[in-house]
């Protein structure tokens, strides 16, 4: 049987939908600490006298915004305010590779689940840290390659991170501002690389974690999505020609855009508006160009509602929606609580979808799924109810017509 992506809701998502059921005089069996749900039994005129419409009340709806759970600088004083929660997650996490149906395998990435032990003496923060990214190449692997063999000095140590203990709202602009600079800084590195072709570039997603502080930074079409309760958040934006400020922004500065794709020189043309490195397709040093490397940057303070974080390139996300790889990882966590053979499902369904591209996936889990899926058992059931033997003699007789 085949079933269609809007099919893999989670059945723990219940998005307002109505259910008919048989007016059967059951008794509902709620637990004493459970009896704050809210159930909505409306009469319809219409209805026959035997159905009613069953609404959960405090059901949670799939159609969420994609930035509507992601923070800006601007709104890092109400951050701070619900800093008070003692969140803190336990990290851990699983990548999955592929080379697709392509000759060549151009991604790259990088998984640190421990960021002191990995930096040293340049991890000044208080706070455990952690640090994954995908670079997805094109025109050739060497751009995606040396952005991750120089990952660390590019992203931190010439970065110019803020060093402090507390995350206030002037570490958080800072903090922008020092990924922003990284990200300008790689873009440079390879243009004065002379090992990379100019024809060479990579898009490039970072995530990085310090407490239960999540930034990401995203220059081309990977994406990050978080599960917030079941649901994906989307953490970052496609940067393709399909996406009309981006379309807007290339046409008002020159460029060109046909069948998709952004035109370059000498026909060396791109389906991604963002991107490290290209520069045949980048005007000089100083003047604003339609293809650019600067980053947009999403940060949220994770609380105990968020999962875990899915990392992938656009092989990923070419054949399945957002929502969908959700679901599928929340499945997998469910039965083997492994990260990594999540990762490979991902993979191994994109593979399935027929995806054209090579495959690369990161699943970062933040808690346990023993706390992740123990709101389940809360939930109200449908249990049997037992008959007294004098409701029983009694059900008995009206039976036989007595």
């Amino acid at each position: 049987m085949i079933v269609s992506q809007n099919m893999v809701a989670e059945a723990e998502i219940i998005c307002q939908q109505s259910v008919p059921v048989i007016d059967m005089k059951y008794d509902l069996c709620v637990a004493a600490q459970e009896r704050n749900l809210q159930i909505d039994v409306p009469s319809s005129p219409s209805s026959s006298p035997s159905i009613r419409e069953v609404r959960i009340s405090d059901s949670v709806s799939a159609e969420i915004s994609p930035f509507e759970s992601v923070v800006s600088c601007s709104d890092a004083d109400n951050i701070m305010e619900s800093s008070s929660v003692k969140f803190v997650p336990k990290v851990r996490s699983g990548s999955y590779t592929d080379i697709g149906p392509r000759d060549s395998m151009d991604d790259e990435h990088i998984m640190i689940d421990d960021l002191s032990a990995h930096l040293g003496s340049l991890f000044k923060f208080s706070m455990p840290g952690a640090f994954y990214a995908v670079f997805d190449g094109h025109g050739g692997p060497d751009a995606a390659a040396y952005i991750k063999r120089n990952a660390m000095r590019l992203f931190f140590e010439d970065a110019d991170l803020p060093q402090t203990t507390d995350i206030d709202s002037v570490f958080l602009k800072e903090l922008e501002r020092s990924h922003r600079k990284a990200f300008l800084l790689a873009d440079l590195a390879l243009a004065d690389e002379h090992s990379v072709s100019s024809l060479c570039g990579t898009t490039a997603l970072t995530a990085l974690l310090l407490g239960r502080h999540l930034m990401v930074a995203n220059a081309g079409d990977c994406r990050a999505v978080l599960c917030r309760k079941g649901v994906a958040v989307e953490l970052s934006q496609d940067h393709t020609p399909a996406y009309f400020p981006e379309r807007k922004r290339v046409e008002e500065l020159g460029g060109c855009i046909v069948g998709g794709y952004l035109k370059g020189y000498r026909n060396n043309d791109l389906s991604v508006t963002r991107a490290l490195g290209d520069w045949d397709l980048k005007l000089p040093l100083g003047s604003s160009s339609p293809l650019i490397s600067e980053p947009d940057v999403q940060q949220v303070m994770l609380t105990e509602d968020d999962e875990f974080l899915i990392i992938g390139c656009d092989g990923i996300w070419d054949v399945m929606e957002s929502q969908y790889a959700v679901s599928l990882v929340r499945r997998g966590l469910r039965r083997h609580d492994d990260p990594q053979q999540c990762a490979r499902e991902l993979v191994m369904e994109a593979l399935r979808l027929n995806t054209s591209d090579n495959l690369t996936a990161i699943v970062i889990c933040f808690s346990s799924p023993s706390r992740v899926f123990e709101s389940r058992s809360r939930l109200p059931r449908w249990r049997p109810c037992s008959l007294s033997e004098e409701a029983r003699s009694r059900l008995k007789s009206l039976l036989e017509g007595n």
